[in-house]
């Protein structure tokens, strides 16, 4: 039997897919978050606030503060870079680990790691090295 929003295991309704879609909307929540965690969430918005995970907020507010990317134009991308394989490599050039890109990001390390290898192969760098030094050579960073 099918919980309702309120946990009475009773209810056999459940929302319709335009209800879910306009409360999803309104939860932003990690890829890390439990169901406990999903379900309060949907139980605030249901309620009419907003949810939105203390990492995810973390990372809009420093995106908000940083203010519009000042990176290349999906247009001017070398290689056929796309463009998180070119932020990735931004990110990389200045310093940051995988697990940094990951936290800034907000994806795993895993997919960070799945970017890095396709921007390599792309590029035709070996390591993270020449990667940095093909930003600069095609001003994907600024000195």
């Amino acid at each position: 039997m099918a919980r309702s929003l309120s946990g009475d295991a009773s209810a056999t309704t459940r929302p319709s897919a335009s209800t879910t879609t306009r409360l999803a909307r309104r939860c932003a929540s990690s890829k890390d978050a439990g169901a406990a965690e999903i379900q309060q969430a949907l139980h605030r918005v249901a309620g009419g606030q907003a949810a939105l995970d203390p990492a995810v907020q973390r990372h809009l507010v420093e995106a908000i503060a940083d203010g519009p990317n000042s990176g290349p134009a999906p247009a001017s991308l070398p290689d056929g870079l796309t463009p998180r394989e070119a932020e990735v490599l931004t990110l990389i050039a200045a310093g940051l680990s995988n697990t940094e890109i990951a936290e800034r990001l907000v994806v795993s390390e895993a997919t960070v790691k799945s970017h890095v290898n396709h921007m390599l192969a792309k590029i035709g760098a070996r390591d993270r090295a020449q990667a940095v030094g093909y930003a600069y050579r095609h001003g994907l960073v600024s000195r």
